[in-house]
């Protein structure tokens, strides 16, 4: 028996199979990528927050807020340079403070009152600074040269806040 060839061709009708693993993980690893990228500029945004001192947390134009999404999106307190990731802005961040409150065991909003997380009105700052993208980041994988449909990723990021 003549089996010259055979293994030739048998690597021949792999290699597409091969291809395709492989573009896929690249495309899964980008994906991937691109979650835990989101997650660290909101966990900037929060720490940056977290740590000032005066900021007011019910007026989204306060320039601490401000400077600290600038600081997020580009490493800097300006507005400049181009964001860490393409096409995110300041307006896809959502903002929340939270109590811890012991007897539910549970953390719940802090509403923008006196009695609540308002310090310009005589409140107590909030426990904890929670940061989302509550319309998702959008993002549409490259799969042989086709689009597949895009999907948002929706990270959220929870930390301490440590200013007053």
């Amino acid at each position: 028996m003549n089996r010259k060839g055979g293994a030739l061709i048998e690597s021949v009708m792999m290699m597409p199979v091969l291809l395709s693993l492989l573009i896929g993980t690249v495309e899964l690893a980008r994906v991937f990528y691109t979650y835990y990228t989101l997650e660290k500029v909101m966990y900037n945004l929060a720490r940056y927050i977290g740590t000032q001192q005066g900021v007011n947390f019910c007026d989204p134009a306060d320039p601490l807020i401000i400077a600290a999404e600038n600081y997020a999106l580009t490493g800097s307190t300006a507005t400049a340079q181009d964001p860490v990731v393409p096409g995110l802005t300041p307006a896809m961040f959502q903002i929340a403070i939270q109590r811890y409150d012991p007897a539910a065991q549970a953390m719940t909003p802090c509403d923008c009152s006196a009695a609540g997380c308002d310090t310009s009105q005589g409140g107590l700052p909030p426990n904890f600074i929670q940061v989302s993208l509550p319309d998702g980041y959008s993002v549409q994988p490259l799969f042989w040269g086709f689009r597949i449909d895009p999907f948002p990723l929706r990270p959220t990021v929870t930390v301490p806040n440590g200013g007053t």
